[in-house]
C-alpha cells in the first residue's frame, strides 16, 4: 500500500480515536480510571519514539538544522497550550473556577488543535521515511488520542459549553489530525522539515503535558506504567526494526 493511503487510514483511526475519546466524557456514567494508563504507558511509548526514532532520523536527513526544527516544534506548542492558553493540563478538567470565561475553553481547544495537526504531520512523514517509522509513530500518537479527546470535551464542559459542543471539540480534533496528515501528503516532498518538527512536538507532548499529569498521581503504579510504555517501544524497536 501507498504510504500516503496507509497514512490517511491511520490518521482517520487516530481522528476515531479522539472523537471516542470525547464521547467517554460527555457520557455520565462512563468508567473514566483507565484512561490513566494510557496517558502513562503513552508518556513512556512516545518519549522512546521520538528520543531513539525520530530525532535520529531528522538529524540524519536534515542534518544539523534539524535540530532548530525540534527546538521549533517543541517551542509552537509550548506558545499555544502554555502562553496563549495559560492554564492547561491533560485529564479532566476538574478546576471549574479557572474556566468562567468561554474563551479560555476555546484557546485550550485552539492549543489542542495545533497539536493535533502536528500528530498527523508526524504519521504522515513517518510513513513517508520508512514503513516501520511511520507505524511506530502511529501507536505512539494513538496511544494519546483518546486521553486527549477526553481533555478537550471536559475542558469545553468546564467552561460552559454544552455536551454537544464539548464532543464537537473532539469532532474538531480528529479533523485537525486527518489535516496533519493530508497537508504532509501534499507538502511530501517537505518531509525532511515535517519530520523534526513533529519530533519536537512529540517530545513536548510526552514530557512536558503527559509526564507531569503521570506524576500527579500518588500510586507508584502510574509512575512505573511510563516506563512499560518506553520498553514495549524498545521491545518492538528490537524485535521488528531492521537497523
Amino acid at each position: 500500500m501507498h504510504p500516503i493511503t496507509t497514512s490517511i487510514l491511520l490518521g482517520l483511526t487516530a481522528a476515531a480515536a479522539n472523537i471516542f475519546g470525547g464521547a467517554i466524557i460527555v457520557q455520565r456514567h462512563w468508567e473514566r480510571r483507565y484512561l490513566r494508563y494510557f496517558v502513562a504507558i503513552g508518556a513512556g511509548f512516545m518519549l522512546g519514539t521520538a528520543l531513539v526514532e525520530m530525532v535520529p532520523e531528522s538529524l540524519e536527513i536534515r542534518g544539523k538544522t534539524a535540530a532548530l526544527l525540534i527546538l521549533l516544534g517543541y517551542l509552537i506548542i509550548h506558545f499555544f497550550e502554555h502562553t496563549v492558553t495559560p492554564h492547561f493540563h491533560f485529564g479532566e478538567e476538574t478546576h471549574h473556577d479557572e474556566f468562567v470565561h468561554s474563551h479560555t475553553g476555546y484557546s485550550v481547544l485552539l492549543g489542542l488543535i495545533i497539536h493535533a495537526f502536528f500528530d498527523g504531520i508526524a504519521i504522515a512523514s513517518g510513513f513517508l521515511v520508512s514503513n516501520w517509522l511511520g507505524w511506530i509513530i502511529f501507536l505512539a500518537i494513538f496511544l494519546h488520542k483518546i486521553p486527549e479527546g477526553f481533555t478537550v470535551s471536559s475542558v469545553m464542559l468546564a467552561s460552559g459549553r454544552s455536551r454537544g459542543i464539548a464532543w464537537g471539540a473532539s469532532i474538531i480534533l480528529g479533523g485537525a489530525t486527518l489535516a496533519g496528515v493530508l497537508t504532509m501528503a501534499v507538502f511530501r516532498h517537505h518531509v525532511a522539515s515535517g519530520l523534526p518538527l513533529a519530533a519536537g512536538v512529540t517530545i513536548y507532548v510526552a514530557a512536558s503535558d503527559l509526564v507531569p499529569e503521570v506524576n500527579k498521581e500518588p500510586a507508584m503504579k502510574m509512575a512505573v506504567l511510563v516506563f512499560v510504555g518506553a520498553a514495549l517501544f524498545l521491545l518492538l524497536d528490537h524485535l521488528f526494526h531492521v537497523h
